[in-house]
């Protein structure tokens, strides 16, 4: 009834907006603007304070505090009289707010979504939260009071307030570390990496894997990192701490035991019962973590999940056009996890008398169930192999059962409300599933995977990219939002060097070269080092920052030192190369203080001290032997590895190559026979014929670079 009430509503200006997150507040009573010159410009006119409110699509209290707050008739009033409303979808505009989400971190200590920051006319912030409940509640302030009181201060005490908003945006500019300072004391050596290692390893949760307590995050980056580690090393707590994190996850509620694919996060510290929005860049991360854990350790367990997180995507999150859409929500009927739990006589009528003891044991379910309701988030406390010791059956029978049971249960959820999917295309997200699905098609031999890669990049490259070189962020419906970020530009030009790796078409590279660019141009502080997040005055932006923590996404500057290191190694540009040694020397400290949240960064400075090899196989692509010495670079976990082909039976792609990567002259097959080359700067090993002799050469330890 409520939503046949909204849809009679007039409409606020989100009406005309893109994001699926707008759109659910554009019958709102509120009077909001979308981010952007016409709302601040009133907001001066006014003299009145702006309330910013920011979350997305998926956020479970994002859409309790729209029923609660932004429909209720009063609140609006107050926010419409005293206040000039701004909604805003931070995977729209993540450069907003990573801002804010920084501001009311240094405010209250923590941050979250629902974002809600109160910020003067000029856009500086002066008090901010998260989720308010409507009214007092439990000790928690309502919305309604915080509204009337921050009125009414404004409006009393005008000249406290801009004095304390002026200190904030000080303190804000000092944490996001945009203030030009002199060279840091801190040394780009490997010395760093082990030091990242221990501190990574103190955090370390020995039972149960992952980082710290509950909540507890999959964190994608710092066990990239620990493979690295561990492949540079031999460290084999390192691995310990990758594979005890993997199981855990791939085995509890996290993951969707039915459907594949990872929810946002775990509210425990077992991983059992997690925030059950989906994420694309999460699912993106997370298959290529448990890809490398493949490539390091044969184990088919990660292959699985591998492939049915990928299956996932395709099922559900990919558009007809080829771009893979954003999120998918928490809720469903307006109840968090309603799609996903069940009770256990929901099992039993489905799997049968017979069946339902050994499928109850294998998932968990309890009568009294783990979740709320006496229903139960699915996981697997007990393999087949365990189930049928516990039972004394055959392993055989009870893999077929649970084989059977988790088909037809997958097929009766279908039959539920799903939850909604937030729709848009992002330009970023879609470079990690264009990384994941290239990397994992040329691992796994599964062309299927590697077409994916192909569509969302030609529909990246058709739609989303103009012709001066501007990459939009953000599309829906072939509508094109927001002038792209640091990570839009970093993400996608990863995602096509690694579509280069598996593919081997020059087209992929050149555009790589085309964007990054861009990115240097645009985003690169020629003074100082680093990139800032944000074009140059990109909307109304309070400051530029330069973002260096996976947060949960890799860094932006993290990902340009990776793309730009990549990039010198085909292209010889050593320009490239000293933007990224300047990026890593500014953020030194920063690793050196808080290696877990700057795992990327760490990664791209194993890349570069390592020192990275460049390895250009000649061959004709479609010879069997050709191919054999392709899957000896690509299969083993040699991460700090180019690959490139000089493909002798394709004269005019092997020119283009050629233009693109000088290293390839003068490499050609040896007796008729395809060969490998090893290179390191600007010296190739003796050429190599077979793989083995190849794998050997890539999996022993490099001479080390030990400094810049």
């Amino acid at each position: 009834m409520k939503n046949n009430m909204k849809d009679v509503r007039k409409a606020n200006r989100l009406i005309r907006e893109t994001s699926p997150y707008l759109l659910q507040h554009a019958h709102n009573p509120v009077d909001w603007y979308p981010w952007g010159d016409e709302a601040f410009e009133r907001a001066r006119q006014e003299n009145k304070p702006i309330f910013l409110s920011i979350g997305y699509s998926a956020c479970h209290w994002c859409h309790v505090m729209e029923r609660e707050s932004f429909e209720d008739e009063e609140i609006a009033r107050l926010l419409n009289e005293h206040f000039i409303s701004i909604k805003v979808d931070r995977e729209e505009h993540p450069e907003v707010d990573a801002i804010y989400m920084n501001a009311v971190q240094l405010v209250t200590g923590t941050g979250g979504w629902p974002l809600s920051v109160f910020l003067t006319p000029d856009g500086k912030p002066f008090f901010g939260g998260t989720y308010f409940p409507p009214r007092d509640r439990h000790g928690q302030p309502g919305f309604q009071r915080v509204l009337e009181e921050i009125a009414a201060v404004y409006a009393g005490g005008r000249d406290n307030v801009l004095k304390s908003a002026e200190q904030l945006t000080e303190a804000l500019r000092t944490f996001c570390d945009i203030e030009p300072r002199g060279r840091s004391d801190t040394e780009i050596s490997r010395d760093l990496l082990a030091l990242g290692f221990r501190q990574i390893a103190a955090s370390f949760d020995g039972d149960y894997g992952g980082f710290g307590q509950a909540p507890k995050f999959p964190q994608p980056t710092a066990l990239a990192f620990l493979l690295r580690y561990y492949a540079a090393t031999g460290e084999p707590h390192a691995l310990t701490m990758v594979e005890t994190t993997l199981e855990h996850m791939a085995r509890g509620g996290i993951y969707d035991q039915l459907g594949g694919g990872f929810h946002r996060y775990s509210t425990d510290r077992r991983w059992l019962i997690p925030h059950f929005e989906k994420m694309l860049n999460d699912n993106a991360l997370l298959a290529s973590a448990y890809l490398d854990a493949y490539r390091v350790t044969g184990k088919t367990f990660y292959d699985r999940i591998v492939r049915e997180t990928l299956d996932y995507v395709l099922r559900e999150m990919t558009d007809a056009q080829g771009g893979f859409y954003s999120a998918q929500d928490a809720d469903s009927r307006g109840i968090e996890g309603e799609y996903y739990v069940w009770t256990a006589e929901e099992i039993r009528a489905v799997v049968g008398a017979k069946s339902a003891d050994v499928v109850m044991r294998h998932f968990g379910v309890e009568p009294l169930g783990n979740f709320e309701g006496a229903r139960s988030v699915l996981s697997i406390p007990a393999t087949a192999d365990e189930v049928a010791k516990q039972l004394q059956l055959d392993v055989a029978e009870v893999e077929a059962a649970i084989r059977e049971a988790r088909q037809a249960l997958f097929e009766l959820r279908r039959e539920r409300v799903a939850p909604a999917t937030d729709d848009k295309i992002l330009a970023a997200w879609n470079g990690l599933v264009i990384s994941a699905m290239a990397r994992a098609g040329a691992v796994l031999s599964e062309v299927r995977y590697l077409d994916a890669a192909r569509r969302s990049a030609d529909f990246l490259l058709a739609h989303m990219l103009r012709d001066d070189g501007d990459l939009w962020r953000s599309s829906r419906q072939r509508q094109c939002h927001t002038k792209g970020c640091l990570p839009d530009y970093a993400f996608v030009i990863g995602g096509l060097l690694d579509l280069y790796e598996a593919s081997f078409e020059s087209r992929w590279l050149e555009e790589a070269i085309g964007l990054a660019e861009t990115m240097v141009e645009r985003f690169f502080d020629e003074r100082n080092g680093g990139f800032f997040f944000s074009e140059d005055g990109q909307g109304p932006l309070l400051i530029r920052m330069k973002d260096s923590y996976d947060n949960p996404d890799p860094s932006g500057n993290a990902m340009a030192v990776f793309d730009l290191l990549r990039l010198a190694e085909l292209t010889e540009r050593e320009s490239w190369r000293e933007n990224a040694l300047a990026t890593l020397r500014l953020f030194a400290p920063t690793m050196a203080k808080t290696p877990v949240a700057t795992a990327q960064m760490l990664s791209a400075l194993d890349f570069h001290t390592a020192p990275p090899r460049l390895v250009v196989i000649a061959g004709t692509r479609n010879d069997p032997a050709t191919r054999a010495l392709i899957d000896g670079a690509r299969c083993p976990f040699a991460p700090n590895t180019v690959l490139v082909l000089a493909d002798m039976a394709s004269g005019g792609a092997l020119e283009q190559t050629l233009r693109l990567v000088p290293a390839l002259e003068g490499k050609r097959e040896i007796g008729g026979q395809p060969t490998a080359y090893v290179c390191q700067g600007r010296t190739c090993g003796l050429p190599i014929t077979h793989p083995d002799d190849l794998v050997t050469q890539l999996t022993a330890p490099p001479p080390r670079r030990s400094s810049p």
